[in-house]
């Protein structure tokens, strides 16, 4: 099992009251344990984290992510207000960095925009709030969605690979759910039956034939997510950057094993029993899901594409030129698009509610 720690005794203690855990319910303990949890201890709020971002790259995302929002804001027919809901908001890097740019933009937006910041852990709330304190944009920070507000769009990057997954396994008797007991005084992965009807039917409907021996996810937590990302949205855009497949891809022979990986010092590995707490957990996104379930919560799928094609379709209308010319932004555009790095693993998704026909840069092919 690796090395305990002060999560490792809870779970240890939780299973043998309770009986063994669905991997969700573990992942969730994880990464959102309140005085434990990877994403709420205190580690990450001050920046010490296990992986790289896009904003971590530097402030060229920002720049070009501003480019595709004041298209949006374009097509809502310029609204006075913009409500900008960045989803696991974290620090604030990204905010910041949006910040920083908004004041070169003269066309009205920088009036229109008003960023709330949506962050689960309360450590991360704090340092957002102390960074963005006095922005002449309005900000508010919040633990979950706003009340649905008027026109605008919802963004999140690198949030749904992160949130609880089912692990399942397809057997000759059938589909089996993938538990966590345990053993001799250690966490233990064991088989069992669907701890509910729900998962079954999320693979039916958004996922694929699986082979026989073959791992797989599925994240209910997503489509929850989607759910209140809809609600919260009353006219505008649902913006989804992460790492991720449509079902065919994900659950393709390639990924026998699944997309469970544990991410500690800078390495990917599969040891996710390992120091529960202090290591990230992440399963890539099922964007068939995404779009399905959307259609069916009157989100209107305009595009998915790479984060290749999404940011130099955006720096093609943004003057490329100035960029190439920059070697700091040019070191950044390499990096964000690197085929063998960020730019073909992340995809980018884009749904509209109530805009009907709208035509956005970073959806047009190169």
């Amino acid at each position: 099992m690796g090395r305990r720690t002060p999560l490792t005794d809870l779970l240890l203690e939780r299973i043998r009251r309770e009986g063994p855990l669905t991997f969700a319910a573990f992942m969730e303990a994880c990464l959102y344990h309140p005085e434990h949890g990877y994403y709420t201890r205190g580690r990450l709020a001050e920046g010490a984290g296990d992986y790289y971002t896009s904003p971590d790259v530097g402030p060229l995302f920002a720049r070009l992510l501003l480019v595709q929002l004041r298209e949006m804001w374009a097509a809502l027919d310029r609204p006075n207000v913009f409500e900008l809901v960045e989803c696991g908001a974290g620090r604030g890097e990204l905010a910041a960095q949006l910040l920083s740019e908004v004041p070169k933009v003269v066309d009205g937006f920088e009036i229109s925009l008003w960023l709330v910041l949506v962050e689960r852990s309360a450590e991360l709330r704090a340092k957002a709030e102390e960074r963005l304190y006095g922005e002449s944009v309005q900000v508010e920070v919040h633990a979950d969605f706003p009340k649905p507000g008027g026109a605008g769009c919802v963004f999140s990057n690198e949030l749904l690979d992160a949130l609880p997954v089912h692990r399942v396994v397809q057997r000759e008797t059938g589909l089996r759910e993938v538990y966590i007991a345990v053993e001799q005084e250690e966490l233990r992965e064991t088989e069992g039956p669907l701890s509910s009807p729900e998962i079954a039917q999320y693979l039916e409907r958004y996922g694929a034939p699986l082979e026989d021996g073959q791992f797989a996810e599925v994240s209910l937590a997503a489509l929850e997510w989607l759910e209140k990302a809809a609600a919260a949205l009353e006219r505008g855009f649902l913006l989804t950057i992460d790492y991720g497949h449509r079902a065919r891809e994900l659950y393709g022979p390639a990924h026998r094993r699944g997309t469970l990986l544990a991410y500690r010092g800078h390495r990917a590995e599969e040891n996710w029993l390992e120091a529960p707490g202090e290591q990230d957990l992440t399963a890539h996104v099922n964007f068939t899901a995404l779009e399905e379930r959307g259609r069916e919560l009157g989100l209107e799928p305009l595009g998915y594409t790479t984060q290749t094609n999404f940011l130099l379709a955006l720096a093609r209308v943004s003057s490329l030129a100035d960029l190439v010319e920059d070697s700091g932004s040019r070191r950044q555009l390499i990096q964000l698009v690197h085929p063998e790095g960020m730019g073909e693993t992340f995809k980018v998704l884009i749904q509209a509610k109530g805009v009907p026909g709208a035509r956005l840069s970073g959806l047009e092919p190169l």
